[in-house]
């Protein structure tokens, strides 16, 4: 799973020029299902790699999943983790 290497592979890269990680999703939505596998299978290793690394998990109600991301100097980015994306990386 394509999902799987990336996490293996960031290893305790993050912190360099990433300061912060905000994932957002419905608790019950079909829609957020895929973020809530990601976060079950990867979560635990992402922090034992990046212990200091705040990796932040919203949830919300009704709301469409979404990764956000904070760099330096506040600035940041956000993509929306549609079922495509993922299903795709679910078949890589």
């Amino acid at each position: 799973m394509a999902a799987a290497a990336a996490v293996r592979s960031i290893g305790s890269g993050l912190g360099r020029s990433l300061k912060e990680l905000r994932i957002h999703l419905c608790q019950r939505s079909p829609g957020s299902q895929g973020t809530r596998d990601f976060i079950e299978q990867h979560y635990v290793t992402l922090k034992k790699a990046n212990p200091d690394f705040p990796i932040l998990i919203r949830e919300c109600s009704d709301v469409q999943p979404k990764l956000w991301a904070r760099y330096a100097k506040l600035e940041e980015w956000s993509v929306a983790l549609n079922a495509e994306l993922l299903r795709r990386d679910k078949h890589a």
